[in-house]
């Protein structure tokens, strides 16, 4: 079973930048998928980017050519850089992560970060 633990959220003005890292207790080899969702208030989780273990990603459109998703295999951490931040990106951001075994696949969610860009 895996953890996962953020950090680096903080209050950034708009346009600046901010880099979250997410550290995994486990082998990143053993995880199928690994992503950041983000959760704004009084409203649904929502996927911000995901990265599979061939390396592909994918990204909301709202954060496209913003934001960067990137894993270090050998550190067992994951990053989201981000760059161009609107108040809109304001949110608690979570890592969240995949694995398969025993027949049934199985996800693990980090405790959050806050990032707030003011308006």
């Amino acid at each position: 079973q895996a953890q996962l633990v953020e950090s680096g959220g903080a209050l950034v003005q708009p346009g600046g930048s901010l880099r979250l890292s997410c550290a995994v207790s486990i082998s990143m080899y053993s995880l199928n998928s690994m992503a950041w969702y983000r959760q704004a208030p009084g409203k649904q989780r929502e996927l911000v980017a995901r990265i599979i273990s061939g390396g592909t990603t994918n990204y909301a459109d709202s954060v496209k050519g913003r934001f960067t998703i990137s894993r270090d295999n050998e550190k067992n951490t994951i990053a989201l850089q981000m760059s161009s931040l609107k108040p809109e990106d304001t949110a608690v951001y979570y890592c969240h992560a995949d694995q398969y075994y025993s027949g049934s696949t199985h996800e693990y969610w980090g405790q959050g970060t806050q990032v707030t860009v003011p308006s």
